[in-house]
């Protein structure tokens, strides 16, 4: 056949490679579970007090607690209130398997009261726990 550049009409794409498709969803899904927890943490505005020296926190706990400068209590995002801390964590602490290494981290504004911060440890003992972490931020140097 004249004219023709190698091949026959007769040869058809019978199919589409998605691998390349996979691997580009696959990355994207990598970096968004890496992105999503520090994207969940700052969704809650509270102004941690400064402090020169302080121990990294623990933000891999499930139990991360933040009160606002009005006194809201915030358990990893969702609005609670006193009369539900103790029955949902301790539901949570049922459910794990060693109870005894659950480290609540609470992240309290600096404006607000410190009785609504030992209220809320007072409620997460009720609930079974009793190691919790205060988050704060690092002074500049």
């Amino acid at each position: 056949m004249a004219g023709s550049f190698g091949g026959s009409d007769d040869d058809y794409v019978s199919g589409i490679n998605v691998t390349p498709l996979v691997d580009v969803v696959l990355v994207l899904l990598v970096i968004f579970l890496m992105t999503a927890p520090v994207l969940y943490q700052s969704a809650i505005k509270v102004q941690l007090p400064q402090v020169k020296k302080g121990d990294a926190n623990n933000d891999k706990t499930p139990l991360n607690f933040a009160i606002s400068k009005e006194g809201q209590i915030y358990w990893n995002k969702d609005k609670i209130d006193f009369s539900e801390i103790v029955a949902k964590v301790s539901d949570y602490v049922k459910k794990e398997k060693d109870p005894t290494q659950l480290v609540a981290m609470i992240s309290a504004d600096q404006a607000a009261q410190h009785g609504t911060v030992v209220k809320l440890m007072d409620h997460l003992r009720q609930a079974g726990l009793s190691r919790f972490g205060l988050n704060v931020e690092s002074q500049p140097q």
